[in-house]
């Protein structure tokens, strides 16, 4: 006799039946608004399949100490615990938040909400295109991050603007996304 899964492991298995979330359109008139982009020398495919599998970025990226998918939904996303590690020279601070995560084959880009941690309330999008028109060699990513910072009374959004946005945000997101990028350019071309 096999003994069922726990609660947890049930909650991480994909769910054929799960919608995902709808989380709309960016809501751009936050008063922290951080952008990291970049050129990469890698096809739209290779490089948002890289973004778009979150699970395997502690394997590609140092800094990501953990990534859990608590839920799965049917495109591929779902409800995703992280947490990454924002160096100081010799020194690491440890970040942890968990978002709702939407995928969007078709545009293609992949959303984020944060509902839990210091930044919940945050929206993210990561968005892939053609670094030129007829050049499918090289993809332009760009990741934006908007919030108005946590509930902490008179200092919340300064707080985001002046520190969380610009150093632990941003010092977080340029990593991830140079990361990613040597990965996809160092894949054998098909």
């Amino acid at each position: 006799m096999t003994t069922p899964p726990t609660d947890r492991a049930a909650a991480a298995r994909p769910d054929k039946a799960r919608r995902p979330y709808e989380l709309g359109r960016m809501p751009m008139t936050r008063s922290m608004v951080t952008v990291d982009e970049a050129v990469v020398a890698a096809p739209i495919a290779r490089i948002f399949a890289l973004a778009r599998d979150v699970e395997d970025w502690p394997r590609h990226l140092p800094h990501y100490r953990f990534v859990k998918f608590r839920v799965r939904t049917r495109d591929g996303g779902g409800l995703v615990e992280m947490s990454a590690n924002r160096p100081f020279g010799s020194l690491n601070w440890p970040t942890w938040w968990l978002s709702q995560m939407s995928v969007d084959e078709q545009a293609p880009s992949v959303r984020y909400r944060h509902v839990d941690g210091i930044t919940a309330g945050m929206d993210v999008e990561w968005t892939f295109e053609r670094a030129a028109p007829g050049d499918d060699a090289r993809t332009r990513v760009r990741i934006v991050h908007v919030w108005d910072g946590p509930r902490w009374p008179l200092i919340g959004t300064a707080a985001a603007v002046a520190v969380i946005g610009p150093v632990f945000v941003h010092g977080i997101a340029s990593r991830t996304l140079a990361g990613l990028a040597r990965v996809a350019e160092s894949a054998p071309s098909a």
